[in-house]
């Protein structure tokens, strides 16, 4: 058991996992899921934080691996669009997903103190960020299709640090 972002868990479990789901999504969408993206995804996962495409690039370059930004923001894009990865735009980075092949609304809790970065999986049934938003939408004609939520604040490190 290892402590990653907020809370402590079994970080090989989840890597594994992960890419398990992965390739079952991509074989039963008929998806590519190539070696560059099945590595990006590995890097993603191994480092549990969120991550510029830059240092997705640093760490290919690192291993040998073709690292112009085109290959990276591709698999990122591939990522993101498969929902086995989020963008947190507050941070302009990626971040694997931590409830993959699972519908669900994210929202992201990000550290103002270390950068950490948790998911919260929000209610789909529910559709909480459209819910908060609803009524405004209804009002302007507007219909949502997505919402991201991101919230700055102390993770529990942070906060004890600062007592």
């Amino acid at each position: 058991m290892t402590k990653i972002g907020f809370g402590i868990h079994d970080h090989s479990h989840c890597i594994a996992s992960a890419i398990h789901a992965a390739e079952v999504c991509c074989a039963r969408e008929k998806l590519q899921f190539t070696k560059t993206r099945r590595r990006v995804l590995e890097i993603l996962l191994s480092q549990h934080k969120a991550l510029g495409a830059y240092e997705i690039l640093d760490q290919l370059a690192a291993e040998g691996q073709n690292a112009q930004p085109p290959v990276a923001y591709r698999a990122l894009d591939f990522l993101v669009s498969n929902g086995f990865a989020h963008k947190v735009e507050k941070l302009n980075a990626y971040i694997a997903c931590s409830h993959p092949g699972a519908e669900h609304a994210p929202a992201f809790m990000i550290c103002r103190g270390c950068n950490a970065v948790h998911e919260a999986c929000l209610d789909t049934a529910n559709r909480a960020p459209k819910g908060m938003f609803g009524g405004a939408a209804q009002a302007a004609g507007f219909r949502i299709e997505t919402a991201v939520i991101e919230a700055s604040g102390l993770c529990p490190a942070c906060q004890s640090s600062a007592a």
